[in-house]
């Protein structure tokens, strides 16, 4: 009897496809930039639209800095807990001011705020606002610190530091200047600012909304149907500046998720089985072997792990990499034999693996399996099992003209194993 070792990969992936309405709680810290023309209600507005439904509260006092939010009301509503994502927003000039002066006043109040976050909404979701440059920049500041004299060198410090505090602080990140700064350059007939050229008009908060609609929601802003009074060619081309810029790279934008990986060390494992793992972005690791025995690693990022059995037979085993509430897991079948009867030898992934053509599919798609599956799923990127079917031997055509563009995950089970594989539609 020869082992075979078969992996199960649980993706969670980004997806512009997401069914049925979804409801978030979101708590809105900033200041006129966020206030102005009632941002939040602006997003929930867009939710609406399409289904969705937006619960907010909102702390926006005029020229609010994230040291003064630390002292303020803003602390008592993050204490509150029970928030899905609660959006960060500096005042409009400190982030791009010099590399000692936002380390001293901006850097350490993002932490904390970020900290505290956490600590009363373990699995929310801190978001920072990336704001704009000042449409000609911030003259008076420039006679002193002359990067932030021109839009373009305010609007490229306002990102760079944005960046760096949601990488600092296991943060999303809302890039509103860089869609601003996609339509200066492409759409330069429409207003983004007011008179004062420095807070947003009602097309510079229609671009906002939408950015964050779709981070918040993970969903294509193509489909918004709500535009808050503009011209519809306006409204139109920010949603398709949003597409680029914010859908198109929807993993960048958002806060890492746990990464995890598994080496083989040792091709003897009759009775135990033995590998390398290697995570990323993971605060612990939990493995369960099958057999009601768990094992629970703390942040862990190299580790060599083996794991005996007391009887034999097979055994699914289970990893899950878990940070923040986000988790990612893989899972194989083990079989623990006290001597085999034939060479050892395992089976190469590429044996189980599921050929998909076209791939992306726009209206059929040929499946072609190892062998002639039990049930294959086909389920969206939330893990819900949208259809099954019975193929009557190893392919199996499968109609997709009834899918939402999107990806989702085909899981082929046979009486050896569960094989994966991704598909990708395109309408």
């Amino acid at each position: 009897m020869s082992k075979k070792i078969f992996f199960i990969l649980a993706v969670f992936l980004l997806s512009a496809t997401v069914y049925g309405q979804e409801e978030k709680r979101v708590l809105f810290i900033g200041n006129s930039y966020t206030d102005v023309n009632n941002l939040p209600n602006l997003v929930k507005s867009i939710a609406n639209s399409c289904g969705d439904n937006l619960i907010y509260e909102s702390n926006t006092p005029g020229g609010c800095t994230f040291m003064q939010h630390c002292q303020n009301q803003s602390m008592n509503l993050i204490r509150q807990g029970g928030w899905d994502i609660v959006v960060l927003q500096e005042q409009s000039q400190y982030p791009a001011f010099p590399d000692g002066q936002v380390a001293q006043e901006v850097f350490p109040y993002a932490q904390q705020l970020v900290d505290s976050i956490y600590a009363s909404s373990p699995c929310a979701e801190p978001m920072f606002y990336m704001t704009w440059g000042r449409k000609n920049g911030d003259h008076r500041n420039g006679q002193v610190f002359p990067p932030i004299g021109t839009y373009e060198g305010m609007d490229s410090l306002l990102a760079l530091r944005y960046s760096m505090m949601a990488e600092q602080n296991d943060a999303s990140l809302c890039p509103v200047g860089r869609v601003w700064h996609w339509l200066r350059h492409n759409n330069p007939e429409i207003e983004l600012y007011q008179s004062d050229e420095s807070h947003p008009s009602l097309a510079g908060s229609y671009a906002a909304a939408c950015a964050f609609y779709t981070l918040i929601f993970h969903k294509d802003p193509a489909n918004i149907r709500h535009e808050a009074g503009l011209e519809p060619p306006v409204a139109e081309a920010i949603r398709s500046a949003v597409q680029q810029v914010v859908f198109d790279s929807l993993s960048h934008w958002l806060r890492p998720q746990p990464e995890m990986s598994v080496e083989r060390v040792d091709s003897m494992r009759y009775m135990g089985e033995s590998f390398q793992l290697i995570t990323a972005h993971a605060d612990s690791v939990s493995i369960a072997w099958g057999d009601g025995n768990d094992t629970l690693l703390i942040a862990p990022q190299s580790q060599a792990i083996r794991h005996t059995y007391s009887d034999t037979g097979s055994f699914v085993i289970t990893l899950r990499a878990s940070r923040h509430c986000l988790f990612t897991e893989l899972t194989w079948i083990f079989t623990a034999m006290e001597e085999p009867t034939e060479p050892e030898s395992i089976d190469s992934p590429e044996q189980f693996a599921i050929k998909i053509a076209p791939n992306p599919a726009d209206r059929q798609v040929e499946m072609t399996f190892p062998q002639r599956p039990l049930t294959v799923e086909i389920i969206d990127a939330q893990g819900h099992t949208l259809e099954q079917h019975h193929p009557q031997g190893n392919t199996y055509q499968l109609n997709t003209s009834h899918l939402t563009t999107g990806i989702y995950l085909v899981r082929a089970t046979t009486d050896k194993g569960i094989s994966t594989a991704k598909l990708v539609v395109n309408q």
